[in-house]
C-alpha cells in the first residue's frame, strides 16, 4: 500500500499511522492510537518492576585463623542475612604466609556452609581469587518465600533483640545513692577535722601560766 493511501485511512478513523518494523521489506506499519499505546506501555513495565524480585547481596569478611568467639558473631550475621532473602558473599582474606595455606579457608567456608544447611545453600562454590577466596551463598526457597511474605506484610524481619538488650541496659543503669554515699562523706570531713581542733586547743587551756605559779 502506497504511504498516501494509509495516511488516508488513518485520518478517516481518527488514528495514528505507526511504523512497527521499520527494517522490514516493505515496512509495517499499524492505525492505532498512539497515546493511549504509549500509555499501557508504561503501565507494563510499571507492573513489571513492581513484581520483579530484588536481589541483595550481602558480604561477610572472616580471616583464615578466626578466633572461635568471632565466627560465631560472623555466622551470626550470616544466618540473619540468609532469615531476611538475602545472598551472601563470604570472603576468606589472606595475609603473608596464609596465602600457602588455602585448605585453611576452604575448610573455614566448607564448616560455615554446613552450620547454616537449614537456612541457605552453596551458589558459588569456594574458588581462591588472588588473596581471596569467595563463596555465595543464598537462602533455600522455603526460607525466601517466608520472608518475602513478611515483606510483604510490612514486618520487619532485622533483630529486635538488641534493642531490648539496649533498654534494660539503661534501665539499670542509674545509680545515685554513690554520688549521695561521697557527699555524705565529704560533708562528713570537715566535722572529723573540727574535732581535732578542739582535741589540740583543749590541752591549751589546762596549761598553767607563770603567773599562776608567781601568785601561788
Amino acid at each position: 500500500m502506497r504511504i498516501e493511501d494509509a495516511l488516508r485511512l488513518a485520518e478517516e478513523a481518527e488514528l495514528d499511522l505507526v511504523e512497527v518494523a521499520p527494517t522490514a521489506r516493505p515496512p509495517v506499519c499499524r492505525l492505532m492510537d498512539f497515546g493511549k499505546f504509549k500509555y499501557e506501555t508504561a503501565q507494563k513495565e510499571r507492573e513489571a518492576r513492581r513484581n520483579q524480585a530484588h536481589t541483595v547481596i550481602k558480604e561477610m569478611k572472616l580471616r583464615p585463623k578466626i578466633d572461635p568467639h568471632d565466627y560465631l558473631t560472623k555466622r551470626g550475621h550470616v544466618v540473619r542475612f540468609l532469615t531476611a532473602g538475602d545472598k551472601v558473599k563470604v570472603t576468606i582474606m589472606f595475609r603473608g604466609r596464609e596465602q600457602s595455606r588455602p585448605e585453611l579457608g576452604f575448610k573455614l567456608l566448607q564448616r560455615l556452609a554446613e552450620d547454616v544447611i537449614d537456612l541457605g545453600h552453596v551458589e558459588t562454590p569456594a574458588r581462591q581469587d588472588g588473596r581471596n577466596m569467595t563463596m555465595v551463598m543464598a537462602p533455600n526457597r522455603d526460607v525466601k518465600e517466608q520472608a518475602a511474605r513478611l515483606k510483604a506484610s510490612g514486618k520487619d524481619t532485622t533483630d529486635h533483640d538488641a534493642p531490648a538488650r539496649d533498654s534494660e541496659l539503661d534501665t539499670a543503669a542509674p545509680a545515685a545513692e554513690p554520688l549521695s554515699t561521697t557527699s555524705a562523706a565529704a560533708e562528713a570531713t570537715p566535722s572529723a577535722a573540727e574535732e581535732t581542733t578542739q582535741a589540740t586547743e583543749a590541752p591549751t587551756t589546762e596549761q598553767a601560766t607563770p603567773a599562776d605559779i608567781t601568785s601561788s
